[in-house]
């Protein structure tokens, strides 16, 4: 075994989006596990929009990446070395490793995978964290019921595309919102959307508010909210009385820095989202998926079985080695992937 790891750490903090600069690819001594560790050889490592929340100095639900610290994230690979009684050498797991080659693991974030079950990419994505967050946040947010009519923001993306076809297992009538005729065809053509429409063949909210009415002429019950933008303004005036917002990300304002403080919404005002939200008698619901792992095997047992029948489906994006990772991150931010974004590091 190599006495030495490659990782990707946080060089500096962008100012909107995210340079090269921002990176630094290091060459570091290979760690050791301690009493109740595993060293894991990383075969795969996630790229997730709320990793560029965690770039910036502010407020939030998780303390930000330190400056030269390790960007952060889910990975999948082998045990190579073990101080854990419960795992071996060979074991292939699931655990919170970041961008790197190789990583020290431990409990509670650390999961045993079976990989004749399903790949082990898998388990970053469409039965991983994005799957069960666009799982949870439908099922319990969204409180689905048939007929309805669901619109989803970054509609082919990981925690998109699991909400799409959970609601149309379930009866509703869906339609996506995504970047690129491409993704649209994914939509309807792969996940089984009822319609899909291409918000980047709009120039404006209200346009794309048109093409939206056409799509859902009993009005939209329920909004998955991925995006923020014009998305959000294309769809809040569409929504009917008593219909729920699952607020999972805000993609369009990321890069603007602080948490989108300094981004403009075009339309949306303060005043006009409250009282929209206040007359329909909206439900709007931040969540944040780590509150929630207790209903993680409830994901897994109506997931699995869809997914092992073909009722649910899935795209990876995959970028080849560590040192693509940044270039993959900024690609995805600006939604240039169609599936889950993954870096196959072996």
């Amino acid at each position: 075994m190599s006495d030495k790891m490659q990782r990707i750490v946080l060089a500096s903090r962008p100012t909107g989006e995210p340079t090269d600069e921002n990176f630094r690819l290091e060459t570091i001594d290979m760690p050791t596990p301690k009493e109740g560790e595993v060293l894991v050889k990383t075969h795969y490592f996630s790229l997730d929009p709320y990793m560029r929340g965690r770039m910036d100095d502010a407020k939030s639900y998780a303390a930000p990446v330190p400056i030269d610290g390790l960007m952060e994230g889910g990975a999948v690979g082998e045990v190579i070395a073990s101080q854990h009684p419960a795992y071996q050498p060979g074991d292939f797991v699931f655990c919170m490793t970041g961008w790197a080659t190789h990583g020290i693991a431990r409990e509670p974030a650390l999961q045993k995978l079976d990989p004749n079950l399903a790949p082990i990419s898998t388990a970053l994505g469409v039965l991983g964290m994005p799957g069960f967050t666009g799982w949870y946040g439908l099922t319990e947010l969204g409180k689905p019921k048939t007929g309805e009519t669901l619109v989803v923001a970054a509609a082919t993306g990981p925690v998109g595309s699991m909400v799409g076809q959970i609601a149309k297992l379930r009866g509703l009538n869906v339609v996506g919102i995504a970047g690129g005729a491409e993704k649209c065809r994914m939509a309807t053509e792969v996940y089984g959307f009822d319609a899909c429409v291409d918000h980047r063949a709009f120039d404006t909210a209200r346009d794309l508010r048109g093409a939206l009415k056409e799509h859902c002429p009993k009005g939209v019950d329920i909004y998955f909210e991925n995006v923020g933008g014009k998305v959000l303004d294309a769809v809040l005036p569409l929504m009917n009385p008593f219909g729920r917002i699952p607020l999972c990300g805000m993609i369009a304002w990321y890069n603007a820095g602080a948490l989108g403080a300094d981004a403009s919404t075009e339309a949306i005002t303060g005043p006009r989202l409250w009282r929209t939200i206040l007359v329909n008698f909206l439900s709007v619901n931040g969540f944040i998926i780590s509150n929630h792992y207790d209903r993680y095997p409830d994901f897994l047992r109506e997931a699995g079985p869809a997914l092992a029948a073909g009722r649910i489906r899935y795209v990876e994006d995959i970028a080849e080695g560590l040192e693509s990772a940044p270039a993959a991150f900024r690609a995805m931010l600006k939604g240039g992937n169609k599936g889950k974004q993954l870096v196959k590091v072996l």
